[in-house]
């Protein structure tokens, strides 16, 4: 015996899919005769409707999963706000969770929360995902969208979406604007161990913009930690106590920057008269910092509406393909940051 898709329903019915998918999910938009006519179809030829979250919704609730990786983080708090809204407006309920416990891959954990919690979507913030591990996400059928996640190049995109930015060329023009206005001892904030893939593309990005200006890349001023406050004020120390000649700092998070700066601030250093300083996320509080914070700008409102939009796109429609979208980032130039004097340039 045949099985039959809702391609097929849809064909039987004289009506387009998309009308076939809102009766199944019991849209209010569809006229009685009509959704009479496709419910008598799909139970005259037995059709099981797809596993989608939609249909997840009768049998389980609405339910959600947000997944964060990491603990709290002031950046993913404010897509999560976001996200939680545009949910809500959908009718739909959301389950947040944080993944703190293993950090070298995030396929598992959203295993795990689906069983557990039998969710019939995921949105996963901040993920690092590697294709050995992808494979067994394919199996859970469920629509997926990877935001600010890192994703291998040659990854099966197939069965998931993701909403992400350049780190290379986003921290490439903070990096190359500092060395646009003079400066050349550049200090690089990273995150190190605690998030290697996000905190190698943004140091490819330093270390680029630095060779393109034909200055010499120095391990001496790269430095790891966490994105903490506390990191971002002990890796400042640390290095000016043992490189008073750096000028600038680069820090890839808003975070490490307002403690770096905090730092300066306290040794007595002037900001930006003696040291510049570039943040990145572009986290509210940076402009209400003082001297304001320069910094990388991810667009927070698109990174949330997106990664919602190409979920419920899936939800609604689970015949349609999945998407991969980059968004860009802008680079705010505020108080933190001043020109070399010496300098001279075209």
């Amino acid at each position: 015996m045949k099985d039959y898709n809702i391609r097929d329903i849809a064909k039987l019915a004289n009506v387009g899919v998309s009308t076939v998918s809102r009766v199944i999910n019991d849209h209010p938009d569809v006229k009685k005769e009509t959704r009479d006519k496709i419910l008598s179809i799909i139970d005259e030829y037995n059709y099981i409707p797809n596993n989608s979250a939609r249909n997840l919704k009768l049998l389980n609730g609405n339910h959600i999963g947000v997944l964060v990786r990491g603990s709290f983080n002031p950046f993913f708090s404010q897509i999560v706000e976001l996200i939680e809204k545009k949910i809500n407006a959908n009718n739909y309920s959301m389950i947040l969770h944080y993944n703190i416990n293993d950090l070298s891959d995030d396929s598992e954990s959203i295993i795990e929360q689906v069983k557990e919690k039998r969710l019939g979507g995921v949105i996963y913030l901040g993920g690092n995902f590697n294709n050995d591990s992808m494979v067994h996400l394919k199996s859970l059928n469920i629509p997926l969208v990877l935001a600010s996640s890192i994703i291998e190049t040659d990854s099966d995109t197939s069965f998931f979406s993701s909403v992400r930015i350049d780190n290379v060329q986003s921290a490439y023009h903070a990096v190359d604007y500092l060395c646009q206005i003079g400066h050349k001892n550049i200090a690089l904030l990273s995150p190190g161990m605690y998030d290697v893939k996000n905190g190698l593309l943004r140091r490819r990005g330093y270390e680029k913009a630095l060779n393109d200006h034909g200055i010499t890349i120095d391990e001496k001023y790269i430095i790891d930690g966490t994105y903490t406050f506390n990191s971002g004020f002990e890796m400042a120390k640390t290095l000016i106590e043992s490189n008073p000649e750096i000028t600038a700092i680069f820090a890839t998070s808003d975070i490490m920057a307002v403690g770096a700066a905090k730092y300066l601030l306290s040794s007595g250093k002037e900001i930006p008269e003696d040291i510049s300083i570039i943040g990145f996320d572009g986290l509210e509080y940076s402009q209400f910092f003082h001297p304001a914070l320069s910094t990388v700008k991810q667009p927070i409102e698109a990174i949330a509406f997106e990664s919602v939009k190409l979920l419920f796109d899936l939800l609604e429609n689970p015949e349609n393909k999945t998407q991969q979208i980059t968004l860009k980032t802008e680079l705010l130039v505020r108080d933190s940051v001043i020109k070399i004097k010496e300098h001279s340039y075209d």
